[in-house]
Parts: C-alpha cells; structure tokens; sequence
C-alpha cells in the first residue's frame, strides 16, 4: 500500500504543521482580543498545541494532502484541502471532548476562528508557492525567447500560455492572443490581452511583428488553419500549430511541447473528424484482439487507438521484424501498454496462424496487413493475388474455425471499379467478406471497410514530395487533374475501429473522404509551406499517369448503393450479392494459377472476376491448362 507521506513532502507536512499551530494560537487570541481568562492559558501550553497538531496532521495525511505538487495545485485540491481541514478539526474537537483533556470546555468560537483560519492558511500557502514558482524570474521577461501571438483564447489556447509562462525553456513569451469570440476582445488570459478576432490577425501581425503565429485550435478546420498561414505568409512570419483532436489522443500531456511547423496535412480543407472512441469500442474492451500488419500505417495507428482502450491482449502480426519491433516497442515502453504480443508471421502461412489463434484466441480481428503500392503490384501480379486475395481467405478460413467474434477488413478505394492489378486483389478480399459473412451457421461477423489515401503512409504522395522539396525539385506530378481523396491516418483508424461495432453479416462500408484534392494544388500547398514559390523557386513536372491510373478516384463502383449507417461520416455500400459456391471455386483456381507462376492467367482471370457481376451465370471461367 502506498505511503501517504514519502520523504519528499516531509517538508510540506512540516510546513502545514506550523500552519495548524499558528491558526489554533491566533484563534484563541482572536476570540479574546483585549483580556483571555487565565483558566484557558492551558490550550496555548505546547503540549496542547503539538496535540493539535499531531491530531491534525495524520488526518491531512490521509485526505491525500502530501501526494500532490503545490505547483499543480488545482481547484480540486482547494476542495480537498478544504474537507481535510474540516476533517482535522473535527477530529480535535472529538478527542477534546472525549477525553479529560482540561477541566474548561473550549468556546465554540474557538473552534470556529480556527477551522477557517487553518483553512485559509492551509489553502493560501499552496496557492502562494504555485504564484512564486509559476512566477517569471526578474529580468526573464524580455529574454525568455521568441514573442508569439497565440491564435485561440480557449481551453487549448490558456493551456499553452500558462506553460510557456510556467516553462521559460520552451522559448515562447506570449505577447497577445487571437480569438473569433468578440466578446473576448481586451480581456486577459494569465495575464497576455486579447488582442482581437481573426479579421484582426492581419493588423496584429502587421503592427506587432511577432517571431511566430501560434494556432492552439486543435479542432481547427483546414480552411482556418489556411487561412492564418496565408496572412502570417504576407510578413514572412512561420506559423506553428497544436496537433489535431486525433492526433492528441494519446499524445503529450503539455500541450506547449506538442505545438509543431504547420503542415500539408492541417490545411487540406477538411473538416475535423470527431469520435468518442470510448463510446463506440465495447466490443474490444476486456477481449484478445488481433491486428494484422501492424506495423504498417494504418495497423500501427489500429494497434494505438485499440491500446488505449484497454483490450485483454493485443497480438500484433507482421512479416516485417522492424516494424513490428518499433510499433510494439513503443506500445510496451513509451504508452505503458504491457499486453501486447508480437508475432512474426504472415496471413499466407495458414500453419502459423492456427498457431497463433490456438495460443491467444483472439475474438475480434483487425486484417489491415496487404501490399498497396499499384506500380509495384501492377509489376508483381502474382504476389498481389497471394497476399491481399488468398491471404484474406486464409485468415478469414481461421478466424472462422476459432469461432472468432468479429473479423474487419482494412480495404481500399482502389477496390471501386478496379482497373489495376492491386484494387482487383482487394475487390476480392472485399468478396471473401460478404460471401463468407453471409454463410449459415457462422459465429464469426464480417465488415470490410473502405477508403482513399491516408496522409503520410508509405505510398502516398506527401512523403515523395517532401523529400522532392528538400532535395529542391523537381516536384513531380502525374497530370494537372489528378484528384484524391484524402484524411489523415488516425482519424481513418476511428472510422475503422467504429466501423467494427456495427458489425453485420458480410457489410461493405465506406469512409466519408470528404472533398477530392487536385494533386497540384497539394504541391503547390507543400511548396509554399516550405518557404518557397512554386514555378519560380521549385518546379513543378508532370510526368503522367501510371499504367491502370484513374485520374479521380472512386469511393463507390459500378452497380453499388449507398445508405446511411447509424455512425456519421460511414456509409453502407450493398450490391448484388456474392455466389459464394462460385467465388471458392474461382479463388482456388487463382490459387493454383499463382502456385504455377502463371502471370497472364492470374492477370486475365482477374479482369474476368472482377468484370463478373460475382456469380457464374455472367462469369464464364475458361478451362486452364
């Protein structure tokens, strides 16, 4: 059991000690101001006075006085504070009264001045040393680095002005604050003005020439955070921002130390993507829960979101030894998350996950694991196949046996009308879902769940053009209208993970992506962020679509319905349903075309399939060999 006082808050203890004989001695001449009678001199003796107190003080003690910073004091500890005096004071009053302890009673207005004059001190000497220490040194003032204006007056906003104040090695003074409230104009936040709303940001920067523009808005959308780097960008000053609500998730507990250069990523124009993940995840609380591919972008993000809500067990399975190292890595040492368990192995290898199942018994399964990269799978059909169609059927072949609960696909926009060798092999993973979810007598529930790009994974175009920027262009850009979908890793891992409580027999859903992005305007955005003009500084080539490229990407195919779900932001995709009989037999003849290295068959029997309308009365297979 936890010590209620450890040898680092001796000194607090000795300090209210003090504080609770001072209040008894001025109590008692508080009540008697001109003459106190000599027959209560006794109650000032020091041995009733150290009995005060060391009634007193084991009391404080257990009301959790000594394991709180002074520093951090809070309003809640004020109200802590204040039972643990009450508290204290009645216990003295029960001994005095119990016990013989002088033959003349105590007046009552005794122990009245005394309890709030023990609180007022008790809480007055923990508010005073959190002023002095949150107080800047003499002459730190002007040096304690660059001046900023500080764009948000609310929660966030006076989070980060106290800790720059409380922090003078961050290297922030605030000069002023921004905030669209107009009521908020003049006020003071810790002590720095609010200067104005938005529409006075351009003057503020202007007239104040600040070293930096601070957006603590961390549900800003894209189009305001635009627009702050567009005025900022007029006088040359950098513009910094809090992460997204997404992105806090799990993040820093000081909001200061999280304020980043403002990237593509925070001017896309999207509207934030708010979820009460809590709310939504009961199917994975208390359960063994496993994630394949986590060590990519999108399982890694998966594995993050799904530690923080407390599984059972969290197995975590990857091909790739260092990736898996680094996701579990960080799961187990920097989150604390002591329940993971990393398994090096692959969704081909039917063997090693009946293993894997037998030894963990996972009930709810995330299959995020697939090669994505179109160029690359259009140049190695075969391994596609193998992987995102036949690797599906494995896993979903033995999630089944295990009587696993649920089983989610991690899917694809590209699986929408797919002309590429990669969208085809994820169309029929998406297959594998319906058609097994619908089958009688299955425990397991299947849902697959589709999307465009997520920002920043390997395969996206942001880190390509990053590093084209650095090296100072070429950036290249395949035609000038070329549109994607994007949203950023974790808010597309929410929508998984809420996609999954809704669960449902064999259910395609699809993200809402939001607006398309011409690719060159996301250049032109990355360029500028960087401090340089497009066309002057860094070029801009276009290159061309690559061989199966659409020019706009599509979220939903030929043939297929939308609706609602009970979730915003997901829609439910229904089409004709899958002959299930019929997709076996054509997935083990793929099978046995991939195991013969027969590309050409692989290649033209995937045109068939996904150009079938998935069942065989429109899909003549042609004889084999």
């Amino acid at each position: 059991m936890r010590s209620p006082v450890n040898r680092n808050s001796i000194w607090q203890v000795a300090v209210d000690g003090a504080l609770v004989a001072l209040a008894w001695w001025l109590a008692w001449n508080l009540r008697f101001d001109e003459v106190r009678p000599v027959y209560y001199d006794r109650y000032l003796d020091w041995s009733i006075v150290l009995l005060v107190v060391a009634i007193k003080l084991p009391v404080f003690a257990l009301s959790g006085f000594y394991n709180r910073w002074w520093r951090y004091v809070s309003t809640r500890d004020m109200w802590a504070a204040l039972r643990g005096v009450v508290l204290g004071s009645v216990a003295v009053f029960l001994v005095f009264s119990l016990f013989n302890i002088h033959r003349v009673a105590v007046p009552r207005g005794v122990w009245f001045i005394d309890l709030l004059l023990c609180a007022a001190l008790i809480a007055g000497s923990r508010l005073l040393a959190r002023t002095l220490i949150e107080r800047p040194l003499p002459g730190r003032i002007v040096s304690r680095g660059k001046e900023v204006v500080v764009v948000g007056a609310g929660d966030a906003g006076q989070l980060v002005v106290k800790e720059m104040q409380r922090s003078p090695g961050l290297g922030y003074s605030p000069i002023g604050l921004i905030d669209d409230d107009p009521r908020k104009r003049n006020l003071r936040l810790h002590g720095v003005r609010v200067l104005g709303t938005l529409d006075d940001l351009d003057r503020v920067v202007r007239d104040r020439r600040p070293d930096e523009v601070l957006i603590a808005i961390p549900s800003a959308s894209g189009q305001l955070r635009s627009r702050i780097v567009e005025i900022s960008d007029k006088f040359a000053v950098p513009v910094k921002t809090l992460p997204s609500i997404a992105e806090l998730v799990s993040g820093d507990a000081d909001l200061a130390r999280q304020l980043r250069p403002v990237q593509v990523e925070d001017v896309l124009g999207r509207e934030p993507v708010e979820i009460d993940l809590d709310a939504v995840s009961g199917y994975l609380t208390g359960e063994v829960v496993l994630v394949t591919g986590a060590g990519g972008s999108i399982g890694s993000e998966l594995c993050r979101q799904i530690a923080r809500i407390r599984p059972a067990k969290l197995v975590l399975l990857d091909n790739a030894e260092p990736a898996l190292f680094e996701i579990e890595r960080e799961l187990v040492r920097e989150r604390g998350f002591l329940a993971a368990a990393a398994v090096v192995g692959d969704v081909k290898d039917a063997a090693k996950l009946r293993q894997v199942f037998d030894k963990y018994r996972p009930s709810v399964v995330f299959h995020a694991a697939a090669y994505k990269h179109v160029a690359m799978m259009e140049a190695n059909p075969l391994e596609a196949v193998r992987n995102n169609t036949l690797g599906t059927r494995v896993l979903a072949d033995v999630a089944i046996e295990h009587a696993a609960k649920r089983f989610v696909l991690v899917s694809t926009d590209k699986a929408a009308n797919p002309r590429t060798v990669m969208g085809q092999s994820k169309a029929l993973a998406e297959w594998i879902v319906e058609a097994w979810g619908n089958r009688e007598g299955i425990e397991t529930r299947f849902v697959a769940v589709r999307f465009g790009n997520v920002l920043g994974s390997s395969g996206s175009v942001i880190p390509i053009f990053r590093r084209q920027i650095a090296r100072g262009g070429p950036v290249t850009v395949t035609h000038p209208e070329m549109t994607r979908f994007f949203m950023t890793i974790p808010e597309a891992v929410q929508l998984v993970v809420q996609a999954g409580a809704i669960g449902g027999r064999g259910q395609v859903y699809v993200l809402d992506m939001g607006e398309p992005v011409r690719i060159v305007d996301l250049a032109e955005r990355m360029i500028r962020l960087s401090g340089k003009e497009p066309g002057a500084e860094i070029a801009i080539e276009f290159i061309g679509p690559a061989p199966g490229e659409k020019l706009r990407e599509e979220l939903v195919g030929a043939g297929e319905l939308v609706s609602p779900s009970p979730y915003p932001k997901i829609d439910l995709i229904t089409q004709p349903p899958v002959d299930a009989q019929w997709l076996e037999g054509e997935l083990g003849r793929l099978e046995r075309l991939v195991a013969e290295g027969d590309t050409l068959e692989v290649v033209g029997s995937l045109n068939r399939l996904v150009g079938s309308s998935r069942h065989p009365a429109a899909a003549t297979s042609e004889p084999v060999g």
